[in-house]
């Protein structure tokens, strides 16, 4: 299942050619307030907006989305949600972009500390970190 706070489709004009993006989730849902109940997922996936920015400007940002005003409060609100949803003993994979913040000011957003992570991409800037929500 895939959520997102926006459905858009656009094309936009580039110097390569003409970009286009379909966001289509499958729920209209904004990640700091999911509408379900608690212990629902064995699996959550959380990749946010990964740059911090006032307006919505150009085509990364128009795609994936920014994060305005209070961020950091927003994504330690978004990381209690998504343990919220998840079964005791689930896992959660969060995914961040070094592009603008590095991820050693991100991680102490959770509650949970991180199983391990993992560098991807041609620069290594994207990272993929594991969590496994406590059986209390």
């Amino acid at each position: 299942m895939f959520a997102d706070r926006r459905r858009e489709y656009w094309k936009m004009e580039h110097p390569s050619g003409t970009r286009t993006a379909n966001i289509d989730p499958d729920i209209i849902a904004d990640f700091t307030s999911l509408p379900f109940p608690d212990d629902s997922f064995a699996l959550v996936v959380m990749d946010p907006p990964h740059i911090p920015q006032e307006t919505c400007t150009g085509m990364v940002v128009r795609q994936y989305g920014h994060l305005a005003g209070e961020w950091k409060e927003m994504l330690r609100q978004g990381f209690r949600e998504c343990f919220r949803v998840l079964r005791p003993d689930g896992t959660l994979i969060f995914k961040w972009n070094e592009v603008r913040v590095p991820i050693k000011d991100i991680l102490p957003l959770s509650d949970v500390p991180p199983l391990f992570g993992h560098k991807s991409g041609k620069f290594m800037q994207t990272h993929w970190v594991a969590f496994i929500k406590p059986n209390i």
